[in-house]
């Protein structure tokens, strides 16, 4: 995963749009209007971007399975997406711990569940709670952790089921401007060395500029597709380099009208 890689396509949406209809009203609302072509490859990190409101959440469950396009749709390497997969991992803005489970437990909870070889989980479990930092708390209850520490066994559980695309939905929003920082930094470290399809959903900007290889900007809803910028800047990144901050001033002057 790097600035300037572009691998296979894994996800495509075509001619994509999402209506729900109001519970309140009984009136129909247009989320997302027209996603006509996007594409999402191999070994990039993409970041969806934009306002409160613009369809990014249900872009991201349509990708996920969740949900389903009122038209057109979308594929992982040809095939429509109709439901969940565990190809397909989630992070949500909450982390959704068991709170009954350990860290090891809970990381642990998917390879249990497919019945693999729990030895050799239990060896790639160590190593990435080691890579997080979170060695010396693999026997703590979720309730024994900071909200940071909670977000990166929630990403740790999900590498664990090893999926070929990993979802993120702006899973650090809620959290202080450092402990966000260190995650983004934890999260490119791990998934440095893969070749995973990722999509993340933020309305950061800063975020979006220092975790992706590519940014989808999205207008306000209905949602539609803005621009596609590519990131071309080498990692690790420099919040206040010239470059970085030529990044954010272009999506600032992109996003404005939306807000």
């Amino acid at each position: 995963m790097g600035s300037g890689y572009r691998g296979n396509p894994v996800i495509r949406v075509r001619n994509l749009s999402k209506v729900f209809t109001d519970p309140a009203t009984g009136r129909p609302v247009q989320a997302l209007q027209e996603i006509a072509a996007l594409e999402f490859y191999e070994g990039e990190l993409t970041t969806i971007l934009g306002p409160s409101g613009c369809g990014k959440t249900t872009l991201l469950n349509i990708i996920a399975g969740f949900d389903r396009p009122t038209t057109g749709v979308a594929e992982e390497e040809g095939r429509p997406i109709e439901k969940p997969h565990p190809r397909r991992g989630v992070v949500f803005q909450e982390p959704n711990l068991f709170p009954w489970l350990t860290v090891s437990e809970n990381v642990l909870f998917g390879p249990e569940v497919r019945g693999e070889n729990l030895t050799r989980a239990a060896a790639r479990a160590e190593t990435l709670l080691a890579m997080v930092g979170l060695t010396a708390f693999k026997d703590h209850k979720p309730h024994q952790l900071s909200g940071g520490m909670k977000h990166r066994v929630a990403i740790t559980r999900t590498l664990m089921n090893d999926p070929k695309v990993f979802l993120a939905d702006e899973p650090f929003a809620a959290l202080d401007e450092h402990t966000r920082r260190k995650l983004q930094a934890d999260l490119l470290r791990l998934l440095g060395t893969t070749d995973m399809t990722v999509i993340f959903v933020t309305h950061n900007i800063e975020e979006a500029v220092y975790l992706a290889d590519r940014i989808v900007v999205m207008t306000q809803g209905p949602g539609r597709i803005k621009e596609i910028i590519d990131v071309d800047l080498p990692r690790p990144r420099d919040r206040l380099s010239p470059g970085f901050n030529e990044h954010w001033v272009r999506i600032f002057k992109l996003l404005e009208p939306e807000v």
